[in-house]
């Protein structure tokens, strides 16, 4: 590819992710990679033990503005999916100080799990993640389905999990 046509093409990318709507596929249908989330209660989360559910994860950083307006979504997907098998894992940055996480944490009350990624081995495994949000959703057999920079759409996202659960009791 030429200079000028990888230039445009970047350029677009970049113009569609400032509108919050890049879907990036790359890792569309690829296994999700098996690492072991720490927990800031120090609990280790294997991600394959958590196959034959759907589970988010997502990157995020106490200093993005985007990470903390989704904190709400996250924590009312977690609430109301959960008993039929859903996870979300939220993992902090690595430049992120340990400190700000736990508060943060504290002060939103976070139901879900948060893994602190203290030497970045996760955002690599996860394709070098460096940008936030940035967010997997992983089928139930372990396939990475979506991957998602910048803010979801909640409603979108709602959508694809509901396909991905079994059925609620009557």
């Amino acid at each position: 590819m030429k200079l000028k046509e990888t230039l445009i093409a970047v350029a677009a990318v970049a113009i569609i992710a400032g509108a919050g709507v890049v879907w990036l596929a790359p890792w569309e249908g690829d296994r999700a990679p098996d690492v072991t989330f720490t927990t800031l209660d120090g609990d280790a989360i294997q991600l394959s033990e958590l196959r034959g559910a759907p589970t988010l994860v997502t990157f995020w950083a106490t200093t993005c503005v985007t990470c903390i307006q989704e904190i709400p979504y996250l924590q009312a997907m977690q609430r109301d999916y959960s008993d039929r098998g859903f996870n979300v894992i939220a993992v902090a940055m690595e430049y992120d100080p340990p400190n700000q996480v736990r508060a943060l944490a504290e002060a939103r009350e976070l139901i879900y799990p948060v893994a602190m990624d203290r030497d970045g081995g996760i955002a690599r495994a996860f394709g070098d993640v460096r940008l936030t949000p940035t967010t997997f959703l992983i089928g139930p057999n372990g396939q990475v389905l979506q991957r998602r920079l910048g803010m979801f759409d909640e409603e979108r996202m709602r959508e694809q999990i509901e396909r991905l659960l079994p059925a609620e009791p009557s």
